[in-house]
């Protein structure tokens, strides 16, 4: 080890963690349409003379991603994992450049919250461990992603399939704070999306008596699915009951504890599109409404999927036209994983991190399907994908000192 340890580079250098976060921030990447050959060519470029190992992966030449392997004193591997695209932003509805701007002690920026602030955190934790001539106590590997904002397949799905991430472990850079509280995110929730479809018999809207409305039978369809399951208490591992009370207890403050708590332990079942009907004044002959379930990890999902479908089934001329699902995931919240990085994240912060769910499901979920152990960490802002999206430039600087630290956190917890 050098004389200065990472973090305290980390410190010392903030201001070109700053100017690393500003280059990131000013490469466009907003998905659509998700282009990252620039920044993937910049975050090259900063690695260059670095002793690193970097390779460009892609399937679509457009959105390519990035792994960077980190050789450690042992033959285990810590996975640290980003995405380089943001949501669109309207530049009308921003008082800062949202490609980059600088006020005092906020750097803001689309994506600076989620999450090339994070990314810059990651890379500037390689400049560290390069920077005091520091070897890593286990071999690290950093997967800098595209294409993760709308859900597509040309990022970490591409990796995972065609590639593949030889891991033991993974933190992913999402900001996981809310209205000032910490956390570290260790589980998501299932899903179900139902695409619903009904049939009815046109008439005249003066002669509704003549026809039979199909809006009106799907609307009623869509009221049995939220009477017969939404108000049923969820059946939930045992295991997994820590994490929702904590979930409860870090969610309350924002929603109200009544509704952070139905949120874990009901259905939640929201009607996000219908369609039906060519005019008022006629009697719809069809319509279609696309569902959205969310169901608590512990929960198995085909189970509640099988009781949709029976209960469907008996509402007259419906038809599940498509359905798609997914099982919550979760990780024990005392694993070594967990307890590295909320002990971690607490040393730094001072403060209580949380050990919670997360409301939906994304990357985490992925790479737990496929044998990682993973969860989310960044500390950050309630900004995300809102106008005049910002991060602290402390924030930046204790995101870069947790990265730094985790890796020797992670191997103590394991040999405990």
């Amino acid at each position: 080890m050098g004389a200065t340890e990472p973090p305290a580079y980390v410190r010392t250098h903030r201001e070109e963690l700053v100017a690393l976060t500003m280059d990131l921030l000013g490469t466009e990447t907003s998905n659509p349409p998700g282009d990252t050959r620039e920044i993937v060519a910049e975050i090259e470029g900063f690695l260059e003379p670095l002793p690193v190992g970097v390779e460009r992966f892609a399937v679509d030449p457009a959105k390519p991603n990035l792994l960077v392997r980190v050789a450690g004193e042992s033959d285990r591997t810590l996975l640290y994992n980003g995405h380089l695209d943001t949501v669109p932003f309207d530049d009308e509805a921003w008082t800062r450049d949202p490609l980059g701007e600088r006020v005092d002690d906020r750097v803001y920026g689309r994506g600076a919250t989620d999450m090339k602030g994070a990314v810059a955190s990651m890379l500037f934790a390689i400049r560290a461990f390069a920077g005091t001539d520091t070897e890593p106590p286990v071999d690290l590997l950093f997967a800098f992603v595209s294409d993760e904002e709308v859900g597509g397949d040309a990022g970490l799905p591409a990796l995972l399939k065609n590639r593949g991430l030889d891991a033991d472990a993974c933190v992913i850079g999402e900001p996981t704070c809310e209205e000032g509280r910490h956390s570290v995110t260790v589980a998501d929730r299932g899903s179900i999306w139902l695409t619903l479809e009904a049939s009815g018999e046109g008439a005249h809207g003066s002669r509704p008596v003549l026809g039979v409305n199909a809006i009106d039978r799907l609307y009623n369809a869509v009221e049995t699915v939220r009477e017969q399951f939404g108000s049923e208490r969820l059946d939930i591992d045992a295991d997994v009951e820590p994490i929702i009370e904590e979930s409860v207890e870090y969610y309350g403050p924002s929603m109200g504890e009544d509704a952070a708590r139905e949120l874990f332990h009901y259905p939640s079942i929201n009607l996000g599109v219908v369609e039906g009907g060519d005019a008022v004044n006629s009697v719809p002959q069809s319509a279609r409404a696309e569902i959205d379930v969310r169901l608590t990890a512990g929960v198995h999902t085909p189970d509640v999927l099988a009781a949709i479908r029976e209960c469907v089934a008996d509402c007259e001329g419906i038809t599940i036209a498509d359905v798609s699902w997914s099982v919550g995931t979760a990780e024990a919240p005392d694993s070594p994983l967990v307890e590295a990085v909320a002990s971690t994240a607490a040393a730094v912060t001072g403060e209580r991190i949380f050990r919670r769910s997360a409301t939906g499901g994304g990357d985490a979920k992925t790479l737990r399907n496929a044998g990682i152990p993973t969860v989310e960490f960044a500390l950050g802002t309630d900004t995300v994908h809102a106008p005049d999206e910002y991060v602290p430039v402390d924030v930046l600087v204790d995101n870069a000192v947790v990265y730094a630290q985790l890796p020797a956190a992670w191997r103590s917890q394991r040999a405990q």
